[in-house]
């Protein structure tokens, strides 16, 4: 229940109101009308009973870089690509930190958004791409999904708010068969030795970066000829088909004692990174425009000029439906030409 106390003092009158509901602590605040008192009173007991309030309240004294912090020690460990995760929210940490949770809106968000898009990348000195940028959206997004549905900081995440960046339609980026070549032989000669049987890997599987960095030798099945991915993207177990290539790779890598990653970094619990020598082959190997996920595309192209059907081509990806595949619907021409041409000849003959 709400009372409103009247106090007379040398500044005049005020009131003071306070709310009380069992099992919930007491709120208060004063006002210096009786309509604002009442009608605080009101809302506020309202809010209590919907279970709105401490919410609100949280959001009020608990900062965007508190939350990050809180992200960072209980989920950031168990999931993959964290160096990327990490720089993405540290990104938010700088900009929007200080911030409270109730003032984290969809406008600063839009702004700091505009910002990042703005400024060349530190790394490549180049314009983030609209990929990039949903990359570092799905970052705070997933803070505020927390936030929202878990922690019970704030009603709503302001990022339903957020309109993603406009991905550009379906860009597939392969390597030709001069440009594999050239590849593989940057890669065999490079400094790292885990750059090469990584490359194979992704060429051969398909697979993620984040998933083949991540990968153990207790996922690899020799004799099935398959590599089981535990934690996917879309969340669910997968197995990918081990070639010839891959397998030999596999075979000829020396296992360390100290951990079961296959491309562990010194630190046996990280996997290793391979930006610096990726780069450097790239440039050895006088190749452009191209990115470690293009290694993925890549391989789906090659699915789909040997003959494999969108269908197969996604369940090797891992994906959940044929939309993401469609883009490499063209390359697939001749094959889906040849089909045509089988079953006219085995119905329609004479």
């Amino acid at each position: 229940m709400a009372s409103i106390e009247k106090r007379e003092n040398e500044q005049g009158t005020t009131y003071r109101v306070k709310v009380r509901l069992k099992g919930k602590p007491a709120q208060t605040a004063t006002f210096e009308r009786l309509t604002d008192a009442r009608r605080w009173a009101q809302q506020t007991e309202a809010a209590i009973r919907e279970g709105r309030h401490f919410a609100g309240t949280e959001a009020r004294r608990t900062t965007l870089a508190d939350v990050i912090d809180r992200f960072k020690r209980e989920k950031l460990p168990s999931m993959n690509g964290k160096a990327d995760r990490l720089r993405y929210l540290d990104f938010w940490s700088q900009s929007l930190g200080a911030y409270t949770l109730a003032d984290v809106t969809p406008a600063r968000i839009n702004e700091a958004m505009h910002t990042l898009a703005s400024t060349p990348s530190e790394r490549t000195h180049k314009p983030r791409s609209a990929a990039t940028l949903g990359q570092y959206r799905q970052a705070l997004s997933r803070v505020l999904a927390l936030c929202e549905r878990e922690w019970e900081l704030i009603e709503v995440s302001p990022m339903k708010r957020v309109s993603k960046p406009k991905l550009p339609g379906g860009r597939v980026r392969y390597l030709s068969d001069t440009e594999r070549e050239a590849l593989l032989a940057a890669c065999k000669e490079s400094n790292s030795a885990d750059l090469y049987p990584a490359v194979i890997l992704a060429l051969t599987t398909g697979a993620r970066q984040a998933e083949i960095m991540s990968a153990t030798w207790a996922q690899v099945d020799l004799q099935r000829r398959v590599l089981i991915l535990q934690k996917t993207k879309n969340g669910e177990r997968r197995a990918l088909p081990l070639a010839a290539p891959a397998i030999a790779v596999l075979q000829a890598r020396v296992r360390r004692i100290d951990t079961d990653l296959i491309f562990p970094a010194k630190n046996p619990k990280n996997p290793i990174d391979l930006r610096t020598p990726w780069e450097t082959a790239l440039q050895r190997a006088g190749i452009t425009d191209f990115h470690w996920h293009d290694l993925r595309h890549t391989a789906a192209s090659y699915l789909a000029m040997s003959g494999a059907s969108l269908a197969e081509i996604a369940e090797i990806l891992g994906h959940k439906t044929l939309a993401m595949v469609k883009r490499y619907s063209h390359l697939s021409h001749d094959h889906v030409a040849s089909v045509a041409e089988r079953m006219a000849a085995k119905y329609f003959q004479g």
